[in-house]
């Protein structure tokens, strides 16, 4: 991978010749919404010249940034892990040492220092067999998961509330003491219940919306930090 920038944040700010996509002919007026949006995006543009897999590797550094969780030695469950954008950040920063396991419905392309299952982790089994995987206590237990959308706002955020809630009690089970985990939410936050397990279970439970986000999206994560076990 080339030489990462110097602080991730930066990256929005950078100036780009704006690319304008002409109408085709088979294409949706959202096809070409989208087009050009990925098109003028730096941090897609900046994710290809590292040769990260996917813009979302930048949710996860300036995560890191922010709340200092990756490093070297660690050991990490990846849920929701393809197309592989966040364990590529995490084996980057693992510095070929520790442990990093993941798990998605989707297939992902095998990552150098990282064992990746392809199975739906809501179903039956495969909780367990990310824990058989594990050689130890995670240090970190990170999810990027969410349902697929509806365009229902209230439904979809349920939705991914109910595979946030699935995440947690998982790393429950497996983390470490000081251990931090991260899932992805959408706007609206957690519900309070799960807040307050959270914070009867961890020193430090708070919200934080990456500059990678997004301006438009209405996600954000919830980070808790220091698990008390």
């Amino acid at each position: 991978m080339a030489k990462l920038t110097q602080s991730a944040k930066k990256v929005r700010g950078r100036k780009m010749l704006s690319v304008r996509v002409k109408n085709a002919k088979y294409n949706t007026v959202s096809s070409n919404r989208w087009l050009q949006r990925q098109l003028n995006d730096p941090y897609v543009a900046e994710s290809k010249r590292l040769g990260y897999r996917s813009r979302a590797a930048f949710k996860l550094i300036q995560l890191d940034e922010k709340y200092h969780f990756l490093g070297k030695g660690k050991t990490i469950v990846d849920l929701g892990c393809a197309p592989g954008g966040w364990t590529q950040v995490a084996a980057q920063r693992n510095k070929g040492c520790g442990q990093i396991v993941g798990i998605d419905l989707l297939a992902c392309e095998p990552i150098e220092g990282a064992t990746l299952l392809q199975q739906d982790f809501s179903q039956e089994g495969a909780a367990d067999m990310l824990k058989s995987l594990l050689h130890g206590p995670a240090d970190v237990v990170m999810s990027d998961m969410a349902a697929n959308t509806t365009g229902v706002q209230n439904i979809d955020h349920l939705r991914t509330l109910g595979l946030v809630e699935m995440a947690y009690e998982f790393a429950k089970e497996v983390l470490a003491v000081g251990g931090i985990f991260i899932a992805k939410v959408f706007q609206g936050g957690t519900e309070a219940t799960l807040l307050a397990d959270m914070r009867k279970h961890f020193s430090k439970v708070s919200h934080y919306k990456p500059d990678a986000s997004r301006q438009d999206s209405v996600e954000m994560y919830v980070v808790a930090q220091g698990f008390k076990n």
